[in-house]
């Protein structure tokens, strides 16, 4: 007898915010001045709520389908044992502490852009995936190389 497969959700958070980001960009595409406004972040007053909001939102939104396809590529294969080794709430701090930095660097240093797409979660799940097998005392080569290859 056959056994039946079956599709699993083995990465709930890393499949959620795949989901979000195509969502985000779909929004994008339809209506872009909305989309920007919501899933971007730029220079605006720190008295704007939204300016918050846009703080993390900007992860979400991307600037066309093959930068989404690109870092969801990234996601999706790295997203899920990290998840597994870290856990759901720890995933989840780790892209919302990256959306946070990247996004309040960027309206600091580059005041007449705006920054939208989950690289720097990308650049975040790139390294953490090259500290599974960290032992104390050690940097592996590994991160240094990613480090240095993905900031240059």
């Amino acid at each position: 007898m056959k056994k039946k497969i079956r599709i699993t959700i083995n990465a709930p958070l890393v499949l959620s915010f795949a989901l979000l980001c195509s969502i985000a960009s779909l929004v994008i595409a339809l209506a872009p001045k909305e989309g920007i406004m919501l899933f971007s972040t730029y220079r605006a007053s720190f008295a704007d709520p939204m300016t918050y909001l846009r703080l993390f939102t900007h992860v979400l939104g991307h600037a066309g389908l093959a930068h989404l396809v690109g870092n969801m590529a990234y996601i999706l294969l790295l997203g899920p044992g990290l998840e597994e080794k870290y856990g759901v709430k720890n995933l989840l701090l780790v892209i919302l502490v990256t959306a946070a930095i990247t996004g309040l660097v960027h309206n600091l240093l580059f005041p007449n852009t705006i920054l939208l797409g989950a690289s720097g979660v990308v650049f975040a799940f790139i390294l953490l995936t090259s500290f599974i097998d960290f032992r104390e005392g050690e940097i592996p080569l590994t991160f240094i190389l990613v480090a240095v290859i993905y900031l240059g």
